[in-house]
């Protein structure tokens, strides 16, 4: 016995909703989840299955755009947060280099790109952008 389309489309809205609980997903397979049970009940009405996945995919999006505004934006590091670094190569500006950070070897810019950092120079991780660390040299730190 096949299922309808309606309870196919709320099986897959509680299934995602279920999964963003169980693995994180800042909203987006709630948001999908919502527009599958949306759809469901569109799907009463509107027994197209084109147009029901169309509705699907364009209510997930616009779902998962207005959702961004409800997620905490993580804001940078503060001066009063920085670690200290050393770094390996020189950092040309507006170019990356390499600094010793809590034992490893990490890609680094200086924050200010105007500015170079000599080799074996004392730096202060302010930010993480990806796999490259933003770092300062100590002597403007320095009061």
């Amino acid at each position: 016995m096949p299922l309808n389309p309606t309870v196919l489309w709320l099986i897959a809205g509680v299934i995602l909703c279920v999964m963003e609980i169980t693995l994180p997903t800042a909203f987006v397979e709630f948001t999908m989840g919502i527009s599958a049970i949306i759809v469901g009940l569109v799907a009463l009405v509107v027994p197209q299955f084109g147009i029901q996945v169309a509705l699907w995919l364009a209510l997930s999006v616009i779902f998962t755009v207005l959702s961004r505004r409800f997620i905490p934006q993580t804001k940078p590091r503060s001066i009063a947060d920085a670690t200290e670094a050393q770094t390996i190569t020189e950092i040309l500006p507006g170019q990356t280099g390499r600094v010793l950070y809590e034992g490893n070897s990490w890609q680094a810019r200086c924050e200010d790109d105007e500015m170079a950092i000599a080799p074996n120079q004392r730096v202060y991780v302010v930010e993480r952008r990806g796999n490259t660390l933003i770092v300062m040299p100590e002597s403007l730190l320095r009061v």
